[in-house]
Order: C-alpha cells, then structure tokens, then sequence
C-alpha cells in the first residue's frame, strides 16, 4: 500500500491546515522525509518519546501504531462518518483538523498531534475501508 504523500499533497495540506501548528510541524517533517510517511511517523516519535521501543522481530513502531489504530477506529462508525464527510468536502480545514484531534485523544493511546496528523493524512489517503481491511491481521501486505 502507498505510504507517500506527493509534494503537491503536503503543499494542499499545508495550506489548509495553516492555522493548526501541530499539523504543520508533521507536513514539515513529511515535506523533509520527501513524503514517507513512515520516516515521518518515526521521526516524530522520536521527537516525542526520545527512542523508538524494541519491538518483537518483524514488528515496528508503525505497525503497531497501525493495529492499535485500527482496533480503535475501525468499528467506529461516528468516525467513519467524520471521515466520510470530510472525503465529501476535503477544503474543510475544520473536518480535517478534528479528524486529527480524534485521533490524537483514542482511549488506547494518547498521541502527539503531529503524530496524530501523520495517521490522520495517510488514513484519509488510502481510504477508511482500504485502511481497516488493510491492516487486518490476516491480510497480506
């Protein structure tokens, strides 16, 4: 699956999430790590958290941020809708931003908005379907 944001895509993002620094700290950093959003994922964390833990083999931060995610907003229907109605209307600064601060406040973690953008833009980019049966346990990747 694509994890790469074109350099029109963050140019678009950060236009339209201006006014929101924590969005822009994560577009910087993707703009820096030329779109990969897993570099940038881990960049932040480790901006955030100081090192990135060790994981099982064949395991990363990533992945598990990905699974715990997808436990988290995969059945959850009210953010779905959220997602789908920002799809509908994606110039809406405000759809986008509280997308992010949802998923900055999950009850199974809580992240560092620019953390939370970075999952935010990639979910958003692939599709909220794609996403859940991505990430499925049993898919192939």
């Amino acid at each position: 699956m694509d994890e790469q944001l074109t350099l029109a895509e963050i140019e678009r993002k950060q236009d339209l999430l201006q006014d929101y620094s924590p969005a822009q700290r994560a577009l910087n950093v993707l703009q820096a790590e030329e779109g990969d959003i897993q570099a940038s994922f881990e960049k932040l964390w480790m901006e955030t958290n100081g090192t990135i833990p060790t994981m099982t083999e064949g395991q990363s931060i990533w992945e598990v941020t990905k699974d715990v995610l997808r436990d988290e907003i995969c059945g959850d229907e009210g953010f779905k809708a959220k997602v789908k109605e920002y799809n509908n209307n994606p110039a809406s600064a405000p759809l986008l931003t509280g997308l992010i601060v949802y998923v900055a406040s999950l009850a199974g973690a809580t992240l560092n908005p620019a953390i939370a953008t970075i999952l935010v833009l990639w979910l958003v980019k692939v599709g909220m379907e794609v996403f859940c049966r991505y990430t499925e346990p049993n898919s192939t990747n």
